[in-house]
Formats: C-alpha cells, structure tokens, sequence
C-alpha cells in the first residue's frame, strides 16, 4: 500500500510538472511575482516522477523495503527473548531520546557493554542486512538519475538547493569546532578513569549522537540537584497524552494554535499492545487537507522524551500557523527551520525555572554550580550533536556525487565519524558491515543537515523571542512561557511557511539574514569558560592526534556474539547447500559449455543468465555461511567449507556490476577467440589452428613478424578498454570480500602468507638454468638470423621462439638441437605414419591412467566431449581446458586436438584435470577442487613427463629404438627444457603484472609499458616492433581476458617434477631422473590416487606430503631432473663465450645495426664475408652510399624518434 501510495504521489507530481514546464517553461522566470516563480519552480521538480513506471516503482521498493528492515528489526539472545529498538524491552536500560527512541543508559557492567556492541552489530549485519548496501547503492542511481532530469547534479545538489545557493555550506562549516573539542576532551578524562578495564561505548547513544545519557559519568558538581525529573513525572502519574497536554499549553499559552480535534483522535502517542510491526521513530504529519495533523510517536514517560514531545509538537504548529498557504509554500522555509521549532520550546521547557511552574521541580537552584550541571548536561545533547549532525549528509552527498563509491562506503563512513566527532568503533569494521545504515534516516532517505541546521538556528530564534519577551540575564535561564509577545514574533515566522526566502524570514525575526552561532556561544558561555579551565589543569591534548587507536576487545568478550555455534545445524545448512549447488553449477556449466563450443549471440546470453543464477546462489548461501560461529567446531571439514564459502569472490557485486562484470569476460574472451590476422588478399587465419602453425613450422623472418605483430592487433588492442573496467570490478569484488584487492583475493587461495616470498626463491633458485638456456638459445637464433635481428648481448625478438607469446619454445628445436645425427625424440611422423587421430590420442592417454589403476573416463566423456574443431562452421573457442558438470558422472574435454606430439602432451595434461574430478567426486562441493590450483595444473603435466620418454614412445611403438648415450639424453633433455624452463619466467610474470595492475603499482596508462619490462627483466625478450600504449599485449595471452589466474603454472611446472620423483620412487625407478617412466606401476597410481581424492579438503601441505613425504615447494627435483643438461650448457656456453643475460636490453631489433664481427672476416649485407670480398663490394656500392647518406641520416634520427617516442622505459635500472 506504500509503495501504491507513493506512486498515486508521484503520478500526481508528474502530471502537474509536466503541465507547468508545457504552459510556463521558458518564460516563469521572467514572471514579476516572486512568490509565482517559486512555486512555478517547485512544481517543475518532479524528482522521482521523473523516472519511467519501472524504475518509479523499484525506487519505491527499494525505500520501502529499507525502512522496513530497520523499523522491524529485532536481536535475540540465546533465551530467546527479542529486544527491539524501541523503550523499556530490556529492564535494565533506560530508553529515551529527542529525534529517536533509542539512546542507552545502563550501569555500565560487562554484560550491558556485550548487549550495546550486539545491537550494533546486529542491527548493520542481521537486522539492516548486508543486503542493505546493495539495495542504497541501487536507490542512490535511481535518485541521481531522477534529479539529473530537473538539472540537477545529483540528489545531494538537490538538497543543498533548499538553503539557495549553498548557504549551509558557507556559514555553518566552522562553528560547532569551537565549541566541540572542548567537551570532548572533559568527557574523556573521567569516562576513561572509571571505564578503561572494560572500554566500553562511552556516548550512551546507538548513534554516538548524543550524549546526555552518561551524564551521571560526570556531572560536575555532584551534590547538587540532579535536573532529571522523570521519577518525578512517574510519581505524579504522567503518561503519553499527559506530555503532550502539558505541551500543547505551553504554545498556546504563546497566544498560539491549540490543537485540532482530528490530532487528539488520530494520533499514535503509545506504542500499539496489539501487537502491530510500527515504525516508532518519532515524526509529524500534515495530511494536507487542513485540518489532520498527527503526530507518531512510541512515548515513553521520561524528561527526554518530554523534550521530543515539544519538538513534534514544533512542526504540528508549524502546519497550523502556514495551513492556509498555497500547498507548494506549507513547508519549513529551509528544513532546518522546521526542526528548530520544536526545540526552541524546549530550550525554555528544560529550564529549572519552567518545571518548577509546571510542578516538577519543587525549586529552581540559580547558582554557579547548578547552572553549570544544567549547561553541560545540555551540552552533551546540543554540542555533542553537532558534527554527527553535519557528517551524515557530507557522508551521503560523497555517496550521490561519486566521491565514496559502495567499496568504501563504510570506511567514508568512519572516516568522517572520526574526522568530525572524534569517534572510533568499539569492534573491527569492514565493507561488508552497513553502519550508515543502522541510523534511521539513511534507509528512510531524509535529509539530515536540516538537523545540524536546526541546532544553530535554534539558538538564534530563542535569543531573538527572549528579547521580545523582555529577559534579563544569562541567555540559559530564559523561559519564555507565556509571553505573548515572543509567541507574536514566532507566529509571522510559522505563518510564512515557505512563501518567503528563508534569510527574509531569518532577518525579520533575528535582525540578521544569516545563520549565526553566536547565540549557541553566548548559551554555553559559562560552561564554556569552566571547561576550559578543567582541561587546563590537567593538560589536557584538545582533538585526538592519535586518531587511529582503537580499544581492545574487552576480556571475556565472545568473538560472534550474534553467529550461530550450533555444529549440528552447520552440516545441515552445508547438506542442503551442497545439493542445491550441483544443480546450480550444472546448467551454467552446461549453459558455458553451448557457448564455448558454439559462440552465438543467444547462447552468450543464456550463459550470462545462468552465471547471475549461480552468483545469487553464492551470494544467498555465502552470507548465511557468514552467520556461523567456527570456533568451537569440532569437524574441521566443516569449518573449511564454511571459510570458503563465506568468499562471495564476483557475487559480492551488486547485481547490475555483476552483469556489467560477466559481460565483461565473456566480450573479452569472445574477441579473442574469433579474432582472425587477414592478409592482403582478404585470406583470414584463426589462432588455432594457422597461426599455432605459422608460428611454430616458418622460419621466416618476416612472415613470423606478420603473424605475431597482426594477432596482437586483432586480440589485444580490442579489449584494453574493457579490461580497465574489469580491473575496477574486479577489484570492488575483492574489498567487499575483505582483500585489499583482486591479487590479494588470488593469492589468499594458496593458503599462505608468504606465497611471493616462497615464489620469488623458487625462481631464484630455477634463474641460472634458465640463462643459460636463454644464452645458447640466442646464439642459435643468431646462427640463423644473424646479427642485423639477433644481438649476442641482448634480448631475443619475441616472435623467433616458436609460439605465439614465446612461452614454449620447443618448436624451434631444429635450431637448436645439440647433436643433430644424435636421436631426435619426435612422435609426431610415427602418429601422421601410423593414422594417428585425436580420438586414438585420447584413448592412449586413458590407457596411461588406467595402467596406474586409475580411474577410466565414463562414457559421457566420449560422448560429449569436443576433441577436434568442428567442420561445420561453428564458431568455438578452441583454448584447451578440462570440465566438471557437477554431476558426479559428466566430466569433458574441449581441444581442437592436431595430431602431433606436442597435442599428445597436451591430451594427457587435460586428461590429468579429469582424472583429478574423477578421483574427488564424492567430496563435498567446496572440496571439489585441486589442493591447491598449481596441483590441478601439475596432475596431467607429471603424466607428460613420463609419456615423453623415449622408453614410453617405444612401448607405445611412437619409436623405433631407444638409444641411450650422452649426445641423445642431451638432445632429449633439450626438447624438454625448451618446454618446461622456457615457460617458467613467462609462468612467473603474467601475474606479477596483474598483481601490480590490481593493487594499482601499474596504472592503465602503462600497461603495455609495464608488461614489457616484466618480459624483459625475467624472459630476455623484446618486442618486434616498436609497441605502445595504444597495444595491449598482455590481451593477446587468452588467460587475461579470460580472467584465469597463470602463478599456477608456474608451481605446477615447478611441483610436477617434485610429484614425478617421488612416483618414481614409488614404482621403483633406478637411474637418471628423467629416463623415468611410471607407466604400468600400480604402486605409483596408488600414491597420487589417495592425493588425488582430498581434492580441496585439505590445506595443500597435506597432499604434498602424501605424494612427497614433505610438505613444502621445492625447485630441488626439477633442478635434479635437468642436472645433465645444465652441465653440458655452461661448457657450450663457456666456449663459446656467451654472456649470460642482457646487459644490452635497450637493443631491439627495429633500430638494430649489425654487431662486429672477427677481424678476418666482415658483415656485407647481412651476409658474413671474406675481408677482401666485402672491401670490392663496398667500392661497388660506394658512389650509392654517398648520394643517400643524407636520406640514411634522417631515417636513423627518424627510427630512433619513433623508437624513444613509442616506448620510455621508466625501469632502465630495474633491468640493468
């Protein structure tokens, strides 16, 4: 009926704006009538009814729904009992307060300290709900956007027009600072010497708002008469209609309006006893029909909320005095006005003086001391208030303008409470706490400067009625009760309403036009001078200079004071989430599975829509995993899922972030998977399979430029612009989980703190293999290409290496083979001779599995499985990788599979995946997964290391023999390396780059720059051609737009080799590491079988442990594998006097000139000659040389511009 009701308004505000701007909305700022212009002007701003029906009703159920969970929140403690947020539902706190009904008074022991910190946790994660940031975060667009079609900013400019031109701003910034440091630091000494052994909450507020509540804590002079007369009003039989009576006589004893019959008949002065859900919050209602105006309020019979009832009582006699007005002038003229009214009265109502005449004082003590009880008791309301009271909009006007996006806004939020008040939370704050939102006026959307406003301006008002009321003596003491004359001047104010600019109104009332805290000083003059005068003696620091200091947990204190420690209801929560996630996995795995294998527009989208199912089931299941206390759980499985589960990873977003972020990924991947490099005559090549060839069969120099320099122009410069935005997404994703960002979210998967410590000495320690592979390599290259593009002192051009982003180079190891008539370990004629097809090829690596008692693959895998790329005009993307439906029984393969050996390697590293799903199916959901993600990447490749001795391809008849001597095992372990030390360095940088592009070491505008010097400093290499900031690079590598972590390669190539040893062992190996083959030996499956079925269940110290009896990362098995080969490549190098690395890194081939050669011999060409042949040959060409040495110079200087002008390293030194 609300979000009706609200609509039925707006549809009335839309009709009527629209008229006005139809009839008068180029010409009503020319009209004379000031007052016609204003409410011309005010009819135009249809704020929410300026949004289409759709949104109008979202943003209204979006309110609605806030307003809601905060008006029926409830916290209920183990026995059961709900405490809600109104007074007297717990009988040992003393509920009452002004603007809300809830502020806390108690005696301060542990167990009510415990009570406050559950309310507050509560009422942001349980009750508000951390649900609540998602819903503000969708009402603040749909706000900006409405108020962006009446020329608005956003919804904080709006606001801030009320006061014209930004007045609030301009005269109210400064004030409450000079008032305020000095209460805060008096209220600091002693709350601290009675409190410090439990630090408790000091304000005696939810909010922290104010803090008349710990008065007691404090009061000056104790001996003097305590002001509080609430036991005096229970006594006397005071109830709700009694307070507001009693209020009602005390304006119209101004000579101003009573109350209408309507007020006393249909207002909510009680909480209902019918058990009726209300909203207790205190507020005024004018129906609009002038004559019902109600006032809702749950009141209880205390002094404060005496105070509240004269504050209500302010704005029902403010819609009295304008009812007469235009409707578009019934309304406060600024909104500050409309809260001052009300407590105005109350500035006089608290005074000794007025509740001796209303009988609730039996005598008013006027001495130094007792006024000075009275104004600090005072102060701890009125200047306590007032930085809260400025914070919450500057808080919410970040939030509208963009300055606090929803990845902050709790920490803006705190930032704020300590810049302005001073204030620190009592317990560990994160983004996935809402504390905004467990203050009434942010869920119900209403303005709070009014607030701050009011507090000024109130003191202003009461100064200018004592004086009509002819008071003498401290403004503090004033009682206006009864004066006519101060109820005449308060009357012209009211009846204006909003007809008159409110410094008009201000000026007529105050004599001045602007807000003014000089009555506020004046007020609290007294109070002021003793303050001072006690902070002085005990030397006192004013401010809190050491603003990051937080209070212990108190002792005793239990972690999750509002979680669920029942085990029992844990494992069936992770029951019933375990079987709803195998069927919310499986359709978007199927879902993913129709587009990979078959890229249309619609099953792009039916995979978008399943993936925003599984995020909302991550979301729903990851916050009620969230709900648990651990602590005491004795199933540590239990514990592990909950842990993982509570990481919402992407569903963290909210909704319309998480579609922008999957559409995102999946436009990424498909412009890399369709990407195509075209020639002149329009033929187009696919990476898989043309390119792949192209790369690894040409050894053309510049065919092989084409091919690297056109995929990166057709792959990588497409998505730079998205990927800046993934980055951002990304990024939020990580801090609403509680990372500092995405590479820390990544990192945190490998379940230790010292990941880049550990990573950083494996390849330390892995470096000096992989110059000196890097060194011969180079000198082979150069044997080849010669030094017009190879420089023996510098990196090697990155399009030479075989392989597309030359992070393998085994293809080029006819370049390189150490004894070319020694036995050169390829399969791939024996597989082409013997009709080899991708099905045999997975078969036979089936066989291997099977043969180590493994698990053979289910029918469904060959079945649905996509081993080859399709003949029928389907789109695909061919990137090899390995599926789990989910099932328990469907697992898959997708490769475009080319029958060769290096395929054949990459068959059985997919298979491994499978195997892996094979063997931990029965685990949990969360437990199906590698142990770590390196181990899932290792299982397949450990299989490779055996499948590519020369001792396997001859029982498998890819071989004719098997020779064994120095010369073959080098060209073997060459082939190898090629492989596996090639890529290591390569493995290593991918994600060193997105680390630093995460956490914000490499902004947008150098990525390319960025990635680039990374390859130089570990790979050696150097782009082609020159590269810009307009490339993207890294974008050409399919595990960057595809969102996949790479460090895991980098471990499984280091831990293969740990598992290979240790399997080796286990089947009884004898010899050479790397002649090693496990085929056949059951023992061995035996070992990796029970690794294998932990899946994630275990942290990965464990599993490594099974395999290697150790439980540590370790280079020492890869190094061991390799030893032969490293020996024999620092005597090559050392003959042949290679320089190890790139002292030269700046040289790149684009800009190159020739290297010096041997004195017999000299470079003519690109060809090396004979002296006495290239000396003819220049005289030949000299006259040629002469005539274009001038064009050759402006080149040169041309080249070298373009070079310097494409490319400015700023990590010249980091490479030396």
């Amino acid at each position: 009926l609300q979000v009706e009701a609200s609509l039925e308004e707006q549809n009335f505000t839309e009709l009527w704006g629209k008229k006005a701007k139809e009839l008068y909305g180029s010409i009503w700022n020319n009209f004379s009538d000031p007052q016609l212009r204003k409410i011309i002007g005010s009819i135009q701003t249809l704020g929410p009814s300026n949004l289409p029906l759709e949104k109008r009703e979202q943003y209204n159920t979006i309110l609605s729904n806030m307003d809601k969970i905060y008006s029926t929140a409830k916290v209920c403690p183990a026995n059961d009992t709900c405490w809600e947020l109104e007074p007297g539902t717990h009988p040992q706190l003393d509920w009452a307060g002004r603007s809300h009904p809830c502020s806390w008074r108690t005696s301060w022991g542990k167990d009510e300290y415990l009570v406050l910190v559950r309310w507050w946790w509560h009422l942001c994660r349980a009750a508000v709900g951390c649900d609540t940031p998602a819903k503000y975060e969708e009402f603040v667009k749909l706000s900006n956007e409405a108020y962006q079609m009446d020329g608005y900013e956003d919804t904080g400019s709006y606001w801030r027009s009320w006061t014209v031109g930004g007045a609030r701003g301009a005269h109210t910034g400064p004030q409450w600072e000079r008032e305020f440091p000095v209460i805060t630091v008096f209220l600091f000494l002693p709350t601290y010497h009675q409190l410090c052994s439990s630090y408790f909450l000091f304000s005696g507020n939810m909010w922290a708002q104010q803090w008349n509540n710990i008065y007691d804590l404090m009061v000056p002079y104790p001996e003097k008469p305590n002001l509080d007369v609430t036991s005096t009003m229970v006594q006397q039989g005071w109830n709700a209609t009694h307070m507001f009576r009693v209020s009602e006589e005390f304006f119209t004893s101004l000579g101003l309006l009573e109350m209408p019959p309507e007020f006393w008949e249909k207002s909510m002065l009680e909480k209902p006893i019918d058990g009726r859900e209300v909203v207790c919050h205190a507020s005024a209602w004018d129906f609009y029909n002038r004559k019902d105006f109600r006032i809702k309020q749950c009141t209880t019979v205390t002094m404060e909320q005496l105070f509240t009832v004269h504050h209500e009582m302010g704005h029902v006699q403010y819609y009295l005095q304008y009812k007469d007005q235009p409707v578009s002038f019934r309304s406060g003229a600024n909104p500050g006005f409309h809260e001052a009214i009300g407590d105005v009265m109350s500035l006089s109502v608290s005074t000794p003086s007025h509740l001796q005449k209303i009988g609730l004082l039996s005598s008013a003590t006027e001495d130094t001391e007792s006024n000075i009880n009275y104004l600090l008791k005072m102060a701890l309301e009125k200047i306590a208030f007032l930085p809260f009271g400025y914070l919450i909009d500057q808080w919410r006007w970040n939030v509208f303008n963009g300055h606090t996006p929803p990845n902050r806004y709790n920490y803006d939020w705190w930032y704020l409470r300590t810049k302005y008040q001073g204030i620190c939370a009592p317990v560990s704050r994160n983004e996935s706490n809402f504390d905004p939102g467990a203050k009434y006026h942010i869920p119900g959307n209403t303005p709070y400067i009014r607030d701050f406003v009011s507090f000024i301006l109130q003191f202003q008002f009461h100064k200018a009625l004592c004086q009509a009321a002819s008071h003498s003596g401290p403004l503090h003491t004033c009682d206006i009760y009864m004066s006519k004359e101060a109820g005449a001047k308060l009357r012209e104010v009211l009846k204006a309403g909003s007809s008159k600019s409110w410094q008009e109104i201000l000026f007529n009332l105050t004599g001045t036009d602007k807000m003014d805290a000089g009555a506020l000083l004046e007020y609290f003059s007294p109070v002021t001078t003793w303050l001072q005068e006690q902070n002085n003696k005990t030397n006192e620091v004013l401010g809190w200079p050491e603003f990051d200091w937080r209070p212990p947990i108190p002792e005793g204190y239990p972690e999750g004071i509002d979680k669920i420690a029942d085990e029992a209801q844990a494992k069936e929560f992770l029951s019933e989430y375990n079987s709803t996630a195998e069927a919310v996995w499986n359709a978007y795995t199927e879902a993913s599975w129709a587009y990979n294998t078959n890229i249309t527009d619609y099953n792009k989208e039916i995979m978008l829509e399943k993936n925003l199912d599984m995020s909302k089931h991550t979301l729903e299941y990851g916050m009620r995993a969230r709900e648990f206390d651990t602590s005491d759980f004795q199933d540590q499985s239990v514990t592990r899922i909950l842990k993982k589960l509570s990481v919402l990873e992407r569903a963290a977003l909210p909704e319309d972030e998480l579609k922008e972020y999957n559409t995102l990924l999946s436009d990424m991947e498909t412009t890399y998977s369709v990407a195509k490099v075209c020639r002149e005559n329009n033929t187009c090549h696919p990476l898989d399979p043309d390119l792949t060839d192209i790369m690894a069969t040409s050894r053309d120099y510049d065919e092989l430029l084409f091919v690297w320099k056109g995929w990166r122009d057709a792959a990588g410069k497409n998505i730079k612009n998205n990927y800046k935005r993934y980055v951002e997404l990304s990024n939020k994703a990580a801090v609403l989980n509680g990372y500092t960002d995405n590479g820390a979210f990544w990192r945190s998967l490998y379940e230790t703190s010292t990941l880049e410590e550990d990573l950083e000495r494996l390849y330390l320690q892995l470096q000096p293999l992989y110059l000196n592979l890097h060194a011969y390599v180079r000198r082979a290259l150069y044997k080849k290409y010669g030094a017009e593009h190879i420089n023996l002192k510098g990196p090697i051009p990155a399009h030479l290496l075989g392989n597309m982003w030359a992070q393998s180079w085994s293809n080029i190891f006819d370049l390189v083979i150490p004894f070319p008539d020694a036995t050169k370990v390829d399969a791939t004629p024996a597989m082409k001779q013997q009709g080899w097809t991708p099905k045999k090829m997975f078969e036979e690596s089936d066989h291997f599995f099977t043969s180590l008692g493994l698990i053979p693959m289910p029918q469904e895998f060959w079945d649905k499985s996509m081993i080859e790329k399709p003949t029928d005009g389907r789109e695909v993307v061919c990137h090899a990788s390995a599926w789990d439906f989910y099932n328990r029984k469907d697992f898959r393969i997708k490769q475009c599979t080319v029958v060769n050996m290096d395929d054949l390697i990459t068959v059985h590293h997919e298979m491994g995946h499978v195997q892996y799903f094979l063997q931990y199916m029965d685990q949990p959901i969360s437990f199906r997964d590698g142990a770590n993600p390196g181990f899932h990447e290792a299982v397949g490749d450990v299989m490779a290391l055996s499948v590519s001795t020369p001792k396997h391809l001859h029982s498998i008849n890819l071989l004719d023999q098997v020779t064994e001597n120095e010369e073959s095992d080098i060209n073997y372990l060459m082939s190898i390396a090629l492989d596996k030390i090639a890529f290591l360095p390569f493995g290593y940088l991918m994600d060193q780059w997105r680390w630093k592009v995460f956490d914000g070491r490499i902004n947008e505008d150098e990525y390319n720059q960025q990635w680039w010097n990374l390859r130089m400093k570990y790979q050696g290499l150097c782009p082609p051609v020159p590269r810009s900031e307009d490339d993207f690079d890294p974008g050409a590598k399919f595990h960057i737009p595809a969102n996949v972590p790479y460090i895991r390669y980098f471990i499984s190539f280091v831990i293969q080799f740990q598992f290979h040893q240790a399997l080796c062992a286990a089947a009884g190996h004898t010899g050479p590491l790397h002649t090693c083959d496990i085929y056949q030996s059951k023992d061995a499956g035996s070992l990796l079988g029970e690794a294998l079925k932990l899946g994630f269940s275990k942290p990965w110290p464990e599993a490594m442990e099974i395999i290697t009896g150790q439980p540590n990362m370790s280079a020492d098995a890869l190094m061991s594998y390799f030893e032969p080969l490293m020996t024999w490549l620092v005597k090559e190098n050392e003959k042949n006097g290679e320089v190890l690395g790139w002292p030269e890194y700046s040289w790149t081939p684009y800009t190159a000139t020739p290297a010096p050669v041997s004195s017999s011999q000299a470079n003519f060409l690109g060809m090396t000659l004979a002296s006495d042949e290239a000396t003819a040959g220049g005289w030949v060409l000299l006259a040629l040389a002469l005539v274009f040495l001038i064009t050759t110079i402006f080149f040169g200087v041309k080249f070298c511009s373009t070079r310097r002008k494409a490319f400015k390293s700023s990590s010249e030194m980091e490479l030396k």
